[in-house]
This record gives structure tokens, C-alpha cells and sequence, in this order.
């Protein structure tokens, strides 16, 4: 049987795991709300920790960890925005494809009459900065004076309601 022992840069990343694991973890669950993915995000930059064997004075490992969640964090949330973008243009083309000029034309017109109203009021506003002058969440958030998660609730609130105004008017 063979045991290895530790070396010290890993005993070193062990301590930083077992210092900063949590506040990590909770940084990536508050920008990803995913507990799993937040996990991999925290792992993985761990793993890249001991891969690359980038050295950490212990005086700013706590500002590089945090940062390093953050940034990877960012380009989740940015590659999901990609993924978000391509699946609603493919999803339109193939319903543009389906759909009359006539039809298109009065759907718009009952979309148009749905976010007119929208209740609570905010998700007309909701709606209105982020589709029409197609400002990203964070900048809907900060104009409106909420958080980002406020903003993705009112959106989801307000799509539902336009997807059963949609759904109604076509029985």
C-alpha cells in the first residue's frame, strides 16, 4: 500500500479550501442560484489552484479566491445568456416560419395590448427596458432601484401573464 504525503503548497491549499470555502460557495450561489454549479465554480478554482501552481501570499489569497469565483461566475452567467439568446431566435424563426404575416400581425397586436396590462405596473416597466430599449438585467435592476433577482421574478411574472393573455385569446 503506498501513502502519499502531502506537500506543503497542497497542505497550503487545503487551509485556503477550509478558510474560504464557504464565503466562496456563497458568492457563486448568489450570482448563479445554483447550488451545483456553484460548487463546480468553487472546485474548480481549486483545481486550477494546484494545475497551474499559482502562488498565494496569505495576505491576498482571500481577494484572489473571491475574485476568481466571481469571474468565473460572470462568464456562467454570460455563456447561459449566449445559450438563452440562440434557443429564443430559433424558437422564433421556427414560429415565424408557422405563422401567417396576418397572424403574426394580430399576435403582435394582443402582445402589444398584454403589456399594456401587466400588473403589478413594474413588469410593464420591466418589460419595456429590457426588450424595447434592450438594456441588461443588471441595468434594469439599478434604474429601477432592485435587485437582479427582483427583476428576473417580475420578468418571469410578466411572461406568464402574456403567455396566458396569448393562450386565451387563442381559444
Amino acid at each position: 500500500m503506498y501513502i502519499r504525503c502531502m506537500t506543503q503548497r497542497e497542505r497550503q491549499i487545503e487551509r485556503l479550501f477550509k478558510q474560504h470555502y464557504r464565503a466562496m460557495h456563497r458568492l457563486a450561489s448568489m450570482l448563479l442560484h445554483d447550488g451545483d454549479e456553484s460548487k463546480d465554480i468553487v472546485h474548480d478554482v481549486f483545481a486550477r489552484l494546484l494545475a497551474e501552481q499559482v502562488e498565494l501570499r496569505d495576505d491576498t489569497a482571500q481577494s484572489y479566491l473571491i475574485s476568481s469565483v466571481r469571474n468565473r461566475c460572470l462568464n456562467v452567467i454570460r455563456n447561459r445568456k449566449i445559450h438563452e439568446q440562440a434557443h429564443l431566435h430559433l424558437m422564433l424563426a421556427d414560429e415565424l416560419e408557422r405563422t401567417s404575416p396576418e397572424e403574426f400581425e394580430r399576435e403582435i397586436e394582443l402582445l402589444k395590448a398584454g403589456i399594456e396590462e401587466l400588473f403589478p405596473p413594474i413588469c410593464r416597466e420591466v418589460i419595456r427596458l429590457h426588450f424595447n430599449e434592450g438594456l441588461p438585467f443588471r441595468e434594469v435592476a439599478e434604474r429601477l432601484g432592485v435587485s437582479e433577482t427582483t427583476i428576473y421574478k417580475h420578468l418571469k411574472s410578466a411572461l406568464d401573464q402574456l403567455r396566458r393573455t396569448l393562450k386565451n385569446a387563442e381559444q
